[in-house]
């Protein structure tokens, strides 16, 4: 995913960082899972100070566009999109019970796939 800014925009560089991922999340141009650029990498590579990409992260977190994974960095979140961060809950408790209950994944998989088939019709 390429950030780049225009300098002429009266936009204040952290809005349009934040605008252009939010952006690039609910496009999809940046998936779910995508890894952004750390904080001190951006900055160097837009010439911007720290303190203005970190302010755009923040947003973009307090938003549930993105999270951050300490030491792993900061990805582009499921809650980007509310609906499929509900359902990837349903999909991981789903997931969970079906262990627990000693199905293979294979086993839970075809669960999972007869009732997306029965629902879509597809």
């Amino acid at each position: 995913m390429l950030i780049a800014l225009d300098p002429a925009s009266p936009t204040p560089p952290s809005e349009q960082i934040r605008a252009l991922i939010a952006a690039a999340a609910a496009s999809g141009e940046a998936p779910v899972g995508t890894k952004l650029p750390t904080v001190r990498k951006l900055a160097e590579d837009l010439g911007l100070a720290v303190n203005t990409v970190a302010k755009a992260y923040r947003e973009l977190e307090s938003a549930g566009v993105v999270e951050t994974r300490g030491r792993a960095g900061t990805v582009i979140a499921a809650s980007g999109d509310r609906s499929l961060a509900e359902i990837a809950r349903g999909a991981a408790s789903y997931a969970r019970r079906a262990k627990s209950l000693g199905l293979t994944v294979d086993q839970a998989r075809a669960v999972v796939e007869t009732a997306l088939h029965e629902t879509y019709g597809q």
